[in-house]
């Protein structure tokens, strides 16, 4: 092991900036990358020239053993020390052998909240930012990490690195892929779940009734005319939102959904028939220009849908909906942006935050329990909600629900 993990292991205390910070500093300037890993120093002291498998950075290291009881003295100096890490580099995302990231780790103790917490989170964020105006200063999403464009500067942080199991965007963006390969798959409706009729993927599920009844509540929040309530809702799925919206009575409901078996449903159910409910027929991308040309104005835009990625909400969905949207109303999402991870859900909280702040539009996010108590991947016990569920798309012990209105 290096010199500089040992560092991180804080052995002595009190933790000062000079028997901390300053050999940090050198053995950076020294050339020691921040991403050198305690299985790489392993390895090369043991002449072994595999490729490690995990990544235990000096950053997962120091949250590891950052001291519960440091004094404010002592959690400044750790703050200084990640902050030198991340700006030379560090990984916020990078997987140590116990499959955990740096802000994994430190959740795992109890930190979440803390000022370590949100110098992880900070990291994300900038991270993203950055890799932007790398990558193209027109491009405003979020970029597949694994992708083979990302960025290959050694120096730039990645939203999520090489190593990670999962790319975030991929917990949002569905397990079915892209979209026209999710309207060619065929989906099965079953007493709690919407899904994939052979790949056994949830596009949809009971559970998620709360996060539904908050979004129906705040689409209402804010009626300019009581005798003239517009509402849009995009995707669908298993009409759960719909009814709560329906059980509202507004003048006009329209309903936005490309899948052939969903619309199939929804005429057996009736929805076609319901008085003021106007069905849009196929991807929103191609039906809901024609409301702008049209005039059409809502107090409430509500986005769900499935397959689709943080892309096409950024680049072409906000662009509709501040032309959707009355001066008055409320936009709102299903928040699943990087739900496999806390510390990605939070990276990506703050994302949409800049971005919607880009299109005039201030959210407010309203911190829920996840009514999913039951986490586990592959769990096939009698009372899970991912009983014969291929993946587990909600990790996340906390739901952010949001609230969007022009500033």
């Amino acid at each position: 092991m290096s010199d500089l993990h040992e560092l991180c292991y804080f052995k002595t205390r009190p933790i000062t900036k000079e028997e901390y910070l300053v050999p940090l500093k050198a053995y950076l300037k020294a050339g020691i990358p921040a991403t050198y890993t305690t299985e790489e120093a392993h390895n090369y002291e043991h002449g072994i020239e595999e490729e490690p498998e995990s990544n235990t950075t000096p950053m997962h290291l120091i949250c590891e053993n950052v001291p519960g009881d440091a004094d404010e003295e002592e959690e400044n100096v750790v703050l200084e020390m990640m902050e030198q890490l991340w700006l030379n580099g560090a990984g916020w995302c990078l997987l140590n052998n116990k499959n955990e990231t740096p802000g994994c780790v430190l959740l795992r103790r109890g930190f979440h909240g803390t000022k370590y917490w949100e110098s992880c989170v900070d990291s994300g964020v900038r991270a993203e930012v950055l890799l932007r105006k790398l990558n193209d200063p027109n491009v405003e999403f979020l970029d597949d990490p694994l992708s083979e464009d990302a960025s290959d500067e050694e120096d730039v942080p990645e939203l999520v690195e090489e190593n990670a199991s999962e790319s975030v965007q991929d917990m949002y963006n569905g397990p079915a892929g892209a979209t026209d390969t999710y309207l060619n798959t065929k989906l099965e409706y079953k007493d709690d779940a919407l899904v994939t009729k052979e790949g056994a993927d949830g596009v949809m599920m009971q559970w998620e009734d709360e996060l539904m009844k908050a979004g129906s509540e705040s689409l209402f929040k804010h009626i300019e005319d009581p005798n003239d309530v517009n509402i849009l809702n995009i995707g669908f799925g298993m009409g759960i939102i719909d009814t709560m919206i329906q059980a509202k009575n507004p003048t006009r409901h329209y309903i936005s959904e490309a899948h052939p078996d969903v619309l199939k449903k929804m005429k057996e159910d009736g929805w076609y028939d319901k008085p003021g409910v106007v069905i849009l027929e196929g991807k929103w991308q191609d039906t809901l220009p024609d409301l702008l040309t049209k005039g059409v104005f809502f107090d409430g835009i509500y986005y769900d849908t499935f397959s689709e990625h943080y892309e096409d909400m950024v680049n072409d969905l906000f662009d509709v909906v501040v032309g959707l949207l009355k001066p008055t109303g409320t936009f709102s999402f299903f928040n699943g942006l990087g739900a496999d991870r806390l510390v990605c859900y939070e990276v990506y909280k703050k994302v949409v935050d800049l971005d919607l702040s880009n299109y005039g539009l201030s959210v407010e996010f309203q911190t829920m329990k996840a009514p999913v108590t039951t986490l586990k991947e592959n769990d096939d016990s009698e009372d899970s909600v991912w009983k014969d569920i291929k993946r587990a798309y909600w990790r996340c012990p906390l739901y952010y629900h949001p609230e969007a209105r022009f500033m």
